[in-house]
């Protein structure tokens, strides 16, 4: 005679093999010999690079002074015993100024201080999946602080003194060239790369052109045409801001790689759905715009940010044109007597590197959040 189950069973806790941190250092660490082997070996690498790098950046830094006396030891001058070796910090906090903004005025720092809280203000609800009105979020984050920063930041309006972007620098050029640049590369690549699967030949071989042109030639080359040559091909006495034709070649630079991302996404996608938005009589930028678009640019997420990521760090190569972005005025400083010691280049160059580093690994780490969040068609 059988028997048969009244009611479900409780739900009983996973084995304890399979769930904790043993099972994930069995599962991560040392899965195989290969995985043990390399566990041991990075161990060993840890141990050996870790305690340096504390020693160097926390234990012996100097974190204040006034001057390179502080950095350098008694036989270069200084105070620090022969043979010491530590970061000097003291250098980037004399100089944290400049490489925030810059030779712009002290007085006036507090404009770019307050473009920069407008920003996060705007950016961040517009990043929260749950917060509201996301089409006026975009609209004053792309539309509206443009035009009040430059306000801002130019002045010679509304009673602001003017200040010339040849005094901009630091941080202040590469997060506007970076914002920028994001905010006109990722429509323009998609309007080059929808021409460019266009059946209408004129439009999709100045599509190709353009795109093909722009990729086979460096950035730096792209941003000495705009600033050196490209006054020559224009009318005497007319000219334009360096900062402004540095925007134009990095935007450009980058929609054009932004371009061939978004028309991998567009290839991606399956035949059926534009025969299904033909079905339902969409026209063609109704079937773009409403089913093919969101599809492309969710499956092409990474090499979107990716590009982003690499934008944000070529900002640097704006010093060809005589522009002092971050690492720029970082270096630019090294030339100062007062500071000229042999750490303080390392600790320069650290301190950009991590600023660069905090920056891209936010974006990359929002895009990991933003692929789970979208990965809903595609998982079986």
């Amino acid at each position: 005679m059988s028997w048969v189950r009244t009611e479900m069973a409780l739900a009983q806790p996973a084995p304890g093999s399979v769930r904790g941190p043993l099972a994930w250092v069995r599962k991560n660490l040392v899965g195989s010999v290969g995985d043990t082997i390399l566990t041991i070996l990075g161990i060993i690498i840890v141990a050996w690079v870790l305690p340096q790098v504390i020693s160097w950046a926390f234990i012996n830094a100097q974190w204040t002074g006034p001057d390179r006396t502080v950095c350098a030891t008694v036989a270069q001058g200084g105070i620090q015993p022969d043979g010491w070796s530590g970061a000097c910090w003291a250098f980037v906090n004399a100089k944290f100024g400049q490489f925030m903004f810059g030779t712009y005025p002290v007085e006036e720092r507090w404009r770019p201080i307050l473009v920069a809280i407008l920003f996060v203000a705007l950016l961040v609800p517009m990043l929260m999946p749950r917060v509201p009105r996301k089409g006026l979020n975009a609209i004053l984050l792309f539309l509206a602080l443009p035009i009040v920063s430059f306000v801002l930041l130019v002045g010679g309006m509304f009673g602001l003194p003017h200040v010339e972007t040849s005094r901009w620098g630091g941080l202040l050029i590469t997060l506007s060239l970076s914002f920028v640049g994001i905010a006109v590369s990722l429509p323009l690549g998609t309007v080059l790369a929808l021409g460019r699967r266009s059946k209408m030949p004129i439009v999709k071989m100045l599509c190709v052109i353009f795109i093909e042109a722009v990729r086979g030639i460096p950035l730096i080359t792209v941003l000495f045409f705009v600033s050196v040559m490209l006054p020559l091909f224009l009318p005497a006495g007319v000219s334009f801001d360096k900062y402004l034709r540095a925007l134009i070649g990095v935007s450009l630079f980058a929609a054009a790689y932004m371009a061939e991302v978004v028309r991998g996404g567009l290839q991606a996608i399956p035949k059926g759905q534009y025969e299904g938005a033909d079905s339902l009589g969409l026209g063609y930028w109704q079937k773009m715009g409403l089913i093919v678009l969101p599809q492309a640019l969710k499956l092409v997420i990474p090499g979107i940010v990716n590009t982003f990521i690499g934008m944000f760090k070529d900002t640097s190569l704006v010093l060809i044109i005589s522009m002092f972005d971050l690492l720029g005025i970082v270096k630019q400083n090294f030339s100062d007597a007062n500071w000229a010691t042999a750490q303080t280049a390392k600790s320069g160059l650290v301190f950009a590197a991590f600023v660069f580093w905090l920056f891209c690994f936010g974006m990359s780490r929002y895009s990991m959040y933003t692929e789970r969040r979208l990965d809903t068609g595609h998982k079986r």
